[in-house]
Protein backbone atom coordinates (compact mmCIF):
# COMPACT_ATOMS: atom_id res chain seq x y z
CA UNK A 1 0.00 0.00 0.00
CA UNK A 2 1.32 3.50 -0.84
CA UNK A 3 1.46 5.36 2.19
CA UNK A 4 1.07 3.14 4.84
CA UNK A 5 2.68 2.48 7.77
CA UNK A 6 3.49 -1.07 9.02
CA UNK A 7 3.89 -2.27 12.67
CA UNK A 8 6.51 -4.78 14.05
CA UNK A 9 4.31 -7.00 13.27
CA UNK A 10 3.55 -6.32 9.35
CA UNK A 11 0.31 -5.20 10.32
CA UNK A 12 -0.75 -1.54 8.39
CA UNK A 13 -1.15 0.86 11.51
CA UNK A 14 -1.99 3.80 9.09
CA UNK A 15 -2.67 4.05 5.38
CA UNK A 16 -2.04 7.67 4.27
CA UNK A 17 -4.16 7.45 1.53
CA UNK A 18 -7.76 6.81 3.47
CA UNK A 19 -9.09 9.87 5.23
CA UNK A 20 -10.82 9.24 8.95
CA UNK A 21 -13.80 10.61 9.98
CA UNK A 22 -14.68 10.97 13.64
CA UNK A 23 -18.66 11.96 14.71
CA UNK A 24 -18.63 14.96 17.07
CA UNK A 25 -21.47 14.41 18.34
CA UNK A 26 -20.98 10.48 19.37
CA UNK A 27 -17.09 10.53 18.26
CA UNK A 28 -17.75 7.53 16.70
CA UNK A 29 -14.46 6.92 14.30
CA UNK A 30 -14.29 5.25 10.92
CA UNK A 31 -12.39 5.35 7.64
CA UNK A 32 -14.01 5.68 4.39
CA UNK A 33 -13.18 7.55 0.60
CA UNK A 34 -16.48 8.55 0.58
CA UNK A 35 -16.59 12.28 1.62
CA UNK A 36 -19.69 12.93 0.55
CA UNK A 37 -22.49 10.98 0.11
CA UNK A 38 -25.62 12.39 -2.73
CA UNK A 39 -23.99 15.64 -3.02
CA UNK A 40 -24.63 15.73 0.95
CA UNK A 41 -21.71 15.40 4.16
CA UNK A 42 -20.42 12.34 5.27
CA UNK A 43 -22.98 11.81 8.31
CA UNK A 44 -22.34 9.40 11.38
CA UNK A 45 -23.29 6.10 10.65
CA UNK A 46 -23.92 5.52 14.49
CA UNK A 47 -25.95 8.24 15.67
CA UNK A 48 -26.99 9.45 12.54
CA UNK A 49 -25.95 12.85 12.94
CA UNK A 50 -25.58 15.46 10.05
CA UNK A 51 -21.87 15.73 9.56
CA UNK A 52 -18.59 13.81 10.79
CA UNK A 53 -15.39 15.91 10.91
CA UNK A 54 -12.59 14.69 8.45
CA UNK A 55 -9.65 13.80 9.60
CA UNK A 56 -5.70 13.46 8.44
CA UNK A 57 -5.14 10.08 10.82
CA UNK A 58 -7.03 8.71 13.20
CA UNK A 59 -8.25 10.45 16.38
CA UNK A 60 -9.42 8.89 20.07
CA UNK A 61 -11.50 10.76 21.65
CA UNK A 62 -10.80 9.67 25.70
CA UNK A 63 -13.86 10.12 28.35
CA UNK A 64 -12.63 13.08 29.82
CA UNK A 65 -12.21 14.99 26.46
CA UNK A 66 -14.93 17.28 24.92
CA UNK A 67 -15.26 17.90 21.10
CA UNK A 68 -16.35 21.30 20.18
CA UNK A 69 -16.65 22.25 16.44
CA UNK A 70 -16.64 26.25 14.96
CA UNK A 71 -17.17 27.28 11.82
CA UNK A 72 -14.58 29.60 9.76
CA UNK A 73 -15.25 32.61 12.52
CA UNK A 74 -14.83 30.13 15.25
CA UNK A 75 -18.15 30.46 16.12
CA UNK A 76 -19.46 27.12 17.87
CA UNK A 77 -21.73 24.80 15.90
CA UNK A 78 -21.83 21.66 17.97
CA UNK A 79 -20.74 20.80 21.55
CA UNK A 80 -21.10 17.57 21.17
CA UNK A 81 -19.24 14.42 23.06
CA UNK A 82 -17.49 14.80 26.53
CA UNK A 83 -18.12 18.40 26.02
CA UNK A 84 -20.69 19.40 29.23
CA UNK A 85 -18.42 16.95 31.38
CA UNK A 86 -15.07 18.43 30.20
CA UNK A 87 -16.77 22.37 30.08
CA UNK A 88 -20.16 22.42 32.28
CA UNK A 89 -21.65 24.34 29.80
CA UNK A 90 -24.36 22.71 27.26
CA UNK A 91 -24.76 23.60 24.04
CA UNK A 92 -27.06 25.44 24.34
CA UNK A 93 -25.18 27.36 26.01
CA UNK A 94 -22.39 27.22 23.65
CA UNK A 95 -23.79 27.71 20.54
CA UNK A 96 -23.19 30.50 18.30
CA UNK A 97 -20.26 31.79 20.60
CA UNK A 98 -17.06 32.31 19.88
CA UNK A 99 -14.76 29.60 21.12
CA UNK A 100 -12.01 31.19 22.60
CA UNK A 101 -14.30 33.81 24.31
CA UNK A 102 -16.88 31.37 25.41
CA UNK A 103 -14.64 29.30 27.04
CA UNK A 104 -11.93 32.36 27.99
CA UNK A 105 -9.40 29.78 26.22
CA UNK A 106 -5.63 30.75 27.47
CA UNK A 107 -2.99 28.84 25.76
CA UNK A 108 0.60 28.61 27.89
CA UNK A 109 2.68 30.62 25.15
CA UNK A 110 0.37 33.41 25.22
CA UNK A 111 -0.50 32.93 22.18
CA UNK A 112 -4.07 32.10 19.57
CA UNK A 113 -3.44 28.64 18.74
CA UNK A 114 -7.22 28.77 17.37
CA UNK A 115 -6.30 31.41 14.99
CA UNK A 116 -2.92 29.75 14.13
CA UNK A 117 -4.66 26.39 13.49
CA UNK A 118 -7.71 27.87 11.13
CA UNK A 119 -5.08 30.58 9.39
CA UNK A 120 -2.53 27.85 8.18
CA UNK A 121 -4.74 24.84 8.35
CA UNK A 122 -2.44 22.90 10.15
CA UNK A 123 -2.83 20.55 13.46
CA UNK A 124 -2.15 21.03 17.41
CA UNK A 125 -1.82 18.82 19.06
CA UNK A 126 -1.26 18.32 23.16
CA UNK A 127 -0.99 22.03 23.18
CA UNK A 128 -1.11 23.46 27.13
CA UNK A 129 -3.95 25.63 28.21
CA UNK A 130 -6.20 27.07 30.79
CA UNK A 131 -10.00 27.37 30.57
CA UNK A 132 -12.56 28.36 32.79
CA UNK A 133 -15.53 26.13 33.46
CA UNK A 134 -18.86 27.31 33.53
CA UNK A 135 -19.82 28.92 37.23
CA UNK A 136 -16.17 28.43 38.04
CA UNK A 137 -13.94 31.59 38.57
CA UNK A 138 -10.87 29.68 38.71
CA UNK A 139 -9.42 28.53 35.23
CA UNK A 140 -8.56 25.00 35.06
CA UNK A 141 -5.35 23.11 33.19
CA UNK A 142 -6.23 21.39 30.38
CA UNK A 143 -4.55 20.46 26.97
CA UNK A 144 -6.26 21.11 23.48
CA UNK A 145 -5.91 19.19 19.97
CA UNK A 146 -7.05 21.45 17.28
CA UNK A 147 -7.74 20.16 13.68
CA UNK A 148 -8.88 22.11 10.66
CA UNK A 149 -11.86 21.58 8.58
CA UNK A 150 -10.56 20.03 5.03
CA UNK A 151 -13.74 21.03 3.28
CA UNK A 152 -14.73 24.50 1.57
CA UNK A 153 -16.60 25.68 4.81
CA UNK A 154 -13.55 26.05 6.81
CA UNK A 155 -14.02 25.47 10.53
CA UNK A 156 -12.67 23.60 13.67
CA UNK A 157 -12.68 20.88 15.48
CA UNK A 158 -11.68 21.69 19.40
CA UNK A 159 -10.67 18.45 21.72
CA UNK A 160 -10.32 19.66 25.19
CA UNK A 161 -8.84 17.40 27.73
CA UNK A 162 -8.89 18.85 31.46
CA UNK A 163 -5.92 17.76 33.12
Amino acid sequence: MVGSVKGTAGAVLYDAGVPYFVCPRCAFREAGHERRVRHQPRGCARCGFGFSFELLEDFYAGPRCGLIVTDAQRRVLVAGHGSFAATGFREEDLLGREVSEALALEFADGGDQVALSLEWGVRRLAVPCRFRPRGSARAVDAHCDLFPAYDDDGGLMVALTPA
